[in-house]
């Protein structure tokens, strides 16, 4: 684990971040004390209900225009 000052902390904020985001928490110090620390954050995803997905896309009507061609009317009709 790095420690650095706030000093170089200010001024290197970008690499310290890379380095936590690697996995090597960076601590921060003020005047001799330990005042801050940068962790890398682990997400977690959300499993996805198929059936949930299934029932949903099943009760939609089916698109009958292109979607380019509808983009560009609703981008046309917008303009004027």
């Amino acid at each position: 684990m790095q420690t650095v000052n706030l000093v170089d902390a200010k001024a290197h904020l970008s690499r310290l971040v890379d380095q936590a985001m690697q996995g090597e928490p960076v601590r921060i110090m003020r005047r001799g004390k330990v005042i801050a620390q940068i962790n890398r954050i682990t997400r977690e995803r959300k499993p996805v209900d198929l059936n949930a997905l299934r029932s949903l896309t099943t009760n939609m009507t089916p698109q009958t225009v292109p979607a380019r061609d509808m983009i560009r009317d609703m981008r046309d009709k917008a303009r004027y």
